[in-house]
């Protein structure tokens, strides 16, 4: 149900009247009560978008084209040709679907892949661990990288024990905290390993729980700081490392990583649109990506989130509905490798910044929602709490703070406001399932 507040929230704020963004200071001289009662007054309007999207023909829609697309295409890393056969299946899903404006838009974007990897536990005693190669790694030299492990839980306890990290492979132990604060640990890992000499760099997979998964994920080198071939491993595997060096242990672990980096391929963010009726050149944005990692399908990361902001346009044309300003899908290229592809759409269109009215993003799951996050003035967020209560019969009214993505970021940051669809209750459970084997 969560591509219901991808439409209703989108919906109502390109029927508001005005001919400037309402999601900005200036409300063009409106009331706020008459912008409420306006709201309100979309109630059989939201009715029946609920009624087509949970109990008409639309119900299981967007699952059903997902699984499709997934199960017919596979994986869709960054660079790769599964990637780019899922563009060209999207860009003919919408036109058929009989949206507007249909068209592709060309980026480049990083080509990365993990190849073959393995590690092995020699001493204490052999083990071979589960692990994942991390986007954008180097891989280790033919025979391999065999060295002593330094365990260590934050990157406080790296800096102090600095000078035991030289010539080693440095695993990261770090508490699960909450995605956005232990993701630092995947991200930053390998260079700050390698600024203290280590050899290479295991990190404990980011997540609130384990089956013995280990979870893949983008990081980043920094310039001037050596290159260094860097994994995710199993919370389990880190949790015994970590016993094992407070018992006085040595570990030794055999690496082996045939990750490569390729030049930049060709890809593209595929665009489709309902053009606005009164107000054609102002724009509310909806969107998902629709790259993934190559250990899984991506349903859920993000083909879920792609697909209920195509269903949000697909409710819209099959009601013969048409909004005042223009709603437009962009399913984004190259999310994984850090919003690639978003950021040059950004840079593309952001000369025409003030007709955006609002940008969204799903990628936090698809699971029972409970609100939207959304970032913007107090007097918008006091707007969106209205279009919100239009939710009651599906009792989803909650607006929360802090709204972000990694593809609308841009946007934010130059003081467009935003929504995330939220699922609150299953934000961490979302990103386990979305970076797992």
């Amino acid at each position: 149900m969560k591509f219901l507040l991808t439409f209703i929230g989108v919906f109502h704020l390109l029927s508001l009247n005005s001919g400037k963004t309402i999601c900005k200071n200036d409300i063009s001289q409106r009331t706020f009560q008459e912008i409420k009662e306006e709201i309100a007054s979309y109630g059989d309007v939201a009715k029946e978008i609920i009624n087509l999207a949970v109990y008409g023909k639309a119900q299981n829609r967007s699952y059903d084209r997902l699984a499709l697309l997934v199960d017919t295409v596979g994986p869709r890393p960054s660079g790769s040709k599964n990637l780019e056969k899922a563009i060209q299946i999207m860009y003919q899903n919408l036109q058929e679907d009989g949206l507007e404006n249909v068209h592709l838009e060309p980026v480049k974007i990083p080509h990365w892949e993990r190849g073959e990897e393995f590690a092995v536990m020699l001493v204490p005693r052999i083990h071979k661990m589960a692990i994942l190669g991390l986007g954008s790694s180097i891989g280790t030299p033919p025979e391999g990288i065999t060295a002593e492990v330094l365990v260590v839980t934050s990157f406080e306890e790296l800096q102090r024990r600095a000078p035991e990290a030289r010539g080693k492979i440095v695993v990261y132990n770090q508490p699960y905290i909450n995605y956005a604060t232990t993701v630092q640990y995947r991200v930053q890992g390998a260079a700050e390993a390698a600024k203290v000499g280590a050899l290479a760099s295991l990190i404990r997979s980011v997540a609130s729980f384990s089956i013995y998964s280990p979870h893949t994920g983008v990081q980043e080198y920094q310039d001037g700081v050596p290159k260094i071939p860097t994994a995710c491993i199993t919370v389990e595997d880190a949790e015994m490392m970590s016993r094992m060096a407070s018992r006085g242990n040595k570990i030794v672990i055999q690496l082996k990583m045939g990750a490569k980096n390729y030049p930049d391929a060709d890809s593209f963010n595929t665009v489709a649109e309902i053009i606005g009726s009164k107000y054609p050149e102002q724009v509310v944005l909806v969107s998902g990506h629709l790259d993934s990692w190559d250990v899984g399908q991506g349903a859920m990361d993000d083909g879920g989130g792609a697909f209920i902001s195509w269903e949000a346009l697909s409710l819209i044309k099959d009601l013969g509905l048409r909004p005042k300003r223009t709603l437009r899908l962009v399913l984004w290229t190259a999310e994984e490798q850090g919003g690639v592809g978003a950021f040059q759409y950004y840079q593309l269109h952001k000369a025409n910044i003030s007709n955006y009215s609002l940008v969204m993003e799903s990628d936090l799951g698809t699971f029972l929602p409970s609100g939207l996050q959304f970032t913007g003035s107090e007097k918008a967020r006091a707007i969106m709490e209205e279009v919100m209560r239009l939710l009651q019969p599906v009792n989803i009214t909650q607006v929360f703070r802090a709204g972000e993505g990694t593809d609308i970021n841009f946007w934010i940051q130059a003081g467009v406001p935003e929504e995330e669809t939220e699922a609150r209750t299953n934000e961490e459970h979302s990103h386990n399932w979305s970076q797992s084997t």
